[in-house]
């Protein structure tokens, strides 16, 4: 009976050192080549998928053994457990399944750099966002007039028109969604718009106006100017116009309330219905028109102080400036006439 317990016990332990050695031989045995592959992991994946996705990129054998090894590390060393997080990443060939996991536990995602003009739509942004393959644009643009998801953000509004915040960002594969965009171009809105509002105290003509209404006004100017120099003067022109009763006869919110714009302004255009037509309206249009950049923020929130009511374009990218309607009818002649 003895003689058996010895057979045993020797051949149990022998399938255990069998065992061990094949498992140690995986976790210690760099995988080939050299160099680095970009590898997706996707949000959600679970250590199965992420095996299954390292093995395809030939960085590691994938078996049960890798499954088993996170499972032991995450056993081990329980105040700090390994996590392979999802992300875009460059990983080396050449490691250890063990060297691997402790690579994609500190390794920083890839970032890509998207950059979105000023003066843009929201749905302009969406397809921005879309094109690179960061968003749907359906969804972007559902997102950006679903009241909950604006009140989450600490927008009161018919959509977010205005609050998405034209700069370059950095996104990462397999974080970044259609939420997670939308809510960093607003929370770096608010950020601007804070800014400003600590750096200098608006000017006086802006008194009584709220946020929604700067920003409103912002958008305008935005799309009616892309000269520095002329961004202040423009706005000093419309606070004129508001606080004298004028109507602010802007093309482009004009524009933003035509539905599949061609690109010709029509005189028909200039007397439609809109809540964006400001040849009809009086005051600031429904809301904004664009998405503004800084420039046009502080321009709204400290305009210049200037005689004029009235500018038209030069044609070059400057506009003329004037008093009254005389003088603008004489720029606007003559600078139609070299037009034609």
């Amino acid at each position: 009976m003895r003689s058996f317990c010895r057979v045993v016990f020797a051949l149990l332990l022998l399938l255990s050192l069998t065992a061990a050695g094949w498992f140690a031989y995986y976790v210690f045995t760099p995988a080939p080549g050299s160099g680095e592959v970009v590898v997706e992991l996707p949000k959600g994946a679970g250590i199965r998928q992420i095996s299954a996705i390292l093995g395809s990129h030939g960085l590691i054998r994938n078996d049960r053994r890798f499954l088993a090894l996170v499972l032991l590390l995450r056993t081990i060393e329980r105040t700090n457990p390994p996590k392979l997080r999802a992300g875009e990443f460059s990983v080396p060939l050449g490691l250890t399944p063990l060297e691997l996991i402790r690579f994609l536990h500190t390794a920083k995602p890839i970032q890509h750099k998207v950059t979105v003009p000023e003066g843009l739509t929201m749905a302009q942004i969406a397809a921005i966002f879309a094109k690179e393959g960061w968003a749907n644009h359906a969804v972007f643009l559902q997102l950006c007039r679903d009241k909950a998801f604006m009140q989450s953000l600490g927008v009161e509004a018919q959509s977010l028109e205005g609050y998405l915040f034209p700069e370059t960002y950095s996104l990462v594969r397999g974080e970044a969604d259609e939420r997670a965009i939308i809510a960093s171009m607003v929370r770096r809105f608010f950020a601007v718009w804070k800014e400003l509002n600590t750096a200098a105290p608006p000017s006086a003509q802006t008194a009584g106006r709220s946020l929604h209404e700067l920003l409103t006004l912002a958008s305008i100017i935005e799309k009616e100017t892309g000269a520095d120099s002329e961004r202040k003067t423009i706005a000093g022109v419309f606070y004129n116009r508001l606080h004298s009763g004028m109507r602010l006869q802007s093309d482009p919110t004009t524009i933003y309330g035509i539905k599949d714009f061609n690109g010709n302004l029509t005189k028909a255009d200039l007397l439609a219905a809109s809540p964006y037509n400001t040849y009809v309206i009086s005051g600031l249009p429904a809301g904004p028109i664009c998405n503004p950049g800084k420039a046009a923020l502080e321009a709204a929130l400290r305009p210049a102080d200037v005689p004029y009511s009235y500018f038209v374009s030069r044609n070059d990218g400057s506009h003329q400036f004037s008093r009254t309607l005389e003088e603008h009818n004489h720029a606007v002649r003559q600078y139609q006439k070299q037009r034609h």
